[in-house]
């Protein structure tokens, strides 16, 4: 699944162009490294998302085409630095 629809789907980032235009400011980032929209999310990866002074850091556990909004922090886990 392409990053900037797993960021919508699993509502870390509300709306998919929303993502698509953070990804492409490189405020996205995938293993350490920035990642663009197109990148193909696999279960393990760490994303890392900084808007504005906020860093949220999380692990993909699964990825799912849809899912409910009650089951969306099921698709990853919080990472503590």
């Amino acid at each position: 699944m392409r990053l900037d629809k797993y960021l919508k789907v699993s509502r870390l980032i509300k709306r998919r162009t929303v993502a698509n235009e953070a990804c492409d400011a490189g405020k996205i980032a995938v293993n350490g490294k920035p990642a663009r929209a197109s990148y193909d999310v696999k279960i393990g990866d760490v994303i890392e998302i900084t808007l504005g002074s906020r860093s949220v850091k999380v692990r993909v556990l699964e990825v799912k085409e849809t899912v409910r909004k009650d089951d969306a922090n099921t698709m990853y886990e919080a990472v503590i630095n």
